[in-house]
């Protein structure tokens, strides 16, 4: 069966429970564990490291798609936190890269030249080509340490369930908060701090920073959705949320060309939750855009023959 990041368990027989909130008992089990990320983020050596590695697969999934170099690297992870930090071999730290991206590619189902991906890391180089045996060797252990458990969690199997908790019927806001959500969480993954919470805390912080850059009046209403949430712990959320502000805050002008009334988004995670009267007010300001907006569209389609609105849209996974 194809893999597919959002459902990575559907109708498959190591989901305890044909449910979403299943997924939230298990996450933990395809994430590296807790002291990696303290190991990494105390030796600046062994994060450069990292980030070498990451490059090199980032190089070879230039001309794919992004989610692939993401479970890549969610490999990588992995299997480091479980083999050990690597020894400063350029060759060794090229040949994880490239098994990594071979096991991600297989998963997805994804077409590729191991030796045309090789020929694309040596450009301007003279770089050691590896054997088709010697990645087989390498995938191997990689899979080893992995214990087979290749059909990762990962953030983008939580996006659903939260949106749906934000109770948006629009699938065209639907669609564009996903996007923009999904963006966030491939940018975030370079950065080692993020590699301290789970897959969930981490969809659902990016779904709070694109909700409060593009639907800001209805931000209120979708930070208690998530607060409210039984799954997710709200310390977690807050700390996640302001790693990832930082990461996403720097694209704002540039991908919406949104000009702000401050310098930062502010941060509503520090604050008090708002009060009844204040969550009704701003609720129902955002029902009445809502509402404006869907007229001014109805008013545009008929306008233009019912010509539809083209909205970028980002791979689905």
């Amino acid at each position: 069966m194809e893999f597919d990041l959002e459902n990575p368990f559907e109708n498959f027989h190591d989901l305890p429970c044909d449910s979403v909130p299943s997924l939230f008992l298990i996450e933990s089990d395809h994430i590296p564990s807790p002291n990696y990320f303290h190991t990494l983020k105390d030796s600046g050596f062994d994060i450069s490291i990292r980030r070498d590695v990451i490059s090199i697969i980032s190089q070879m999934s230039c001309t794919f798609d992004p989610v692939l170099s993401y479970l890549a690297i969610n490999y990588l992870d992995r299997h480091l936190a479980n083999q050990g930090i690597l020894q400063p071999k350029p060759w060794a730290n090229k040949l994880l890269a490239i098994s990594c991206f071979s096991l991600a590619a297989k998963m997805m189902k994804t077409e590729f030249s191991v030796t045309d991906v090789q020929a694309l890391l040596n450009q301007g180089d003279s770089g050691l080509i590896f054997e088709t045996q010697t990645i087989e060797r390498m995938e191997a252990i990689v899979l080893g340490t992995l214990q087979w458990r290749m059909r990762s969690i990962t953030p983008f199997s939580f996006i659903h369930f939260f949106i749906n908790l934000f109770r948006l019927v629009d699938p065209a806001l639907i669609q564009v908060l996903k996007d923009r959500a999904s963006e966030i969480i491939l940018k975030s993954q370079r950065e080692i701090k993020v590699l301290e919470f789970k897959p969930s805390i981490i969809a659902a912080s990016a779904l709070l920073c694109a909700s409060h850059e593009m639907f800001p009046y209805q931000y209120p209403s979708f930070l208690k959705a998530i607060s409210d949430c039984s799954y997710v712990n709200k310390g977690s959320v807050q700390q996640c949320y302001n790693v990832i502000q930082d990461i996403a805050k720097e694209e704002y002008q540039s991908v919406f060309n949104v000009n702000s009334s401050s310098d930062t988004p502010i941060n509503v995670l520090d604050e008090h939750f708002l009060s009844y009267e204040s969550d009704k007010t701003n609720a129902t300001n955002a029902a009445m855009m809502h509402e404006k907006d869907h007229k001014r569209r109805r008013i545009t389609d008929y306008g233009n023959n019912n010509q539809k609105v083209h909205i970028s849209h980002f791979h689905q996974c």
